[in-house]
């Protein structure tokens, strides 16, 4: 039986899985302005229905970006915190305001896989050190993210 461990990780435990945190941060925050932009300028027959969806998942992606950086607080480390660490550190990159509403979602679907391989990084780490909090929380979004990367590519399915 695995006696229980309370919080009293060390810099040295904890360093990779805030390295984790951090990048799934990053690719987070660029994500989310992507969404803004495609929320304020998606255009044509799916302008309602697309404008709504963007506005859901940055308002989900706001409440991630959140979470992430206070349990890296939580170890006792500061988040990244300005555009140029997130632009310099995050896979996801940020995208032109004239794509058509496909286009905008087919860049989605592509976020969406990188922040899942930045997530399961996130949970790995995690595991190392058997904190089960960073893993619940990451978790949780793996499920999310799976879930919308399915709704979008069947909307844009031809």
């Amino acid at each position: 039986m695995k006696a229980y461990k309370k919080l009293g990780f060390t810099a040295e435990e904890t360093a990779e899985v805030v390295d984790a945190l951090n990048k799934l941060l990053a690719n987070f925050q660029v994500h989310y302005q992507k969404l803004r932009n495609f929320h304020w300028n998606v255009e044509g027959p799916d302008f309602f229905e697309l404008h709504d969806q963007f506005e859901q998942e940055y308002d989900q992606v706001k409440i991630q970006i959140d979470e992430v950086a206070e349990r890296i607080r939580v170890f006792g480390h500061k988040p990244l915190s300005t555009m140029k660490s997130y632009i310099e550190t995050s896979e996801i990159q940020e995208s032109d305001t004239d794509l058509s509403a496909s286009e905008m979602v087919k860049e989605i679907i592509s976020d969406y896989e990188i922040l899942l391989s930045f997530m399961v990084d996130a949970i790995a780490a995690a595991e190392k050190i058997d904190d089960s909090a960073t893993e619940d929380l990451i978790t949780g979004y793996v499920k999310r993210t799976e879930q919308r990367h399915w709704m979008f590519s069947a909307w844009v399915k031809e």
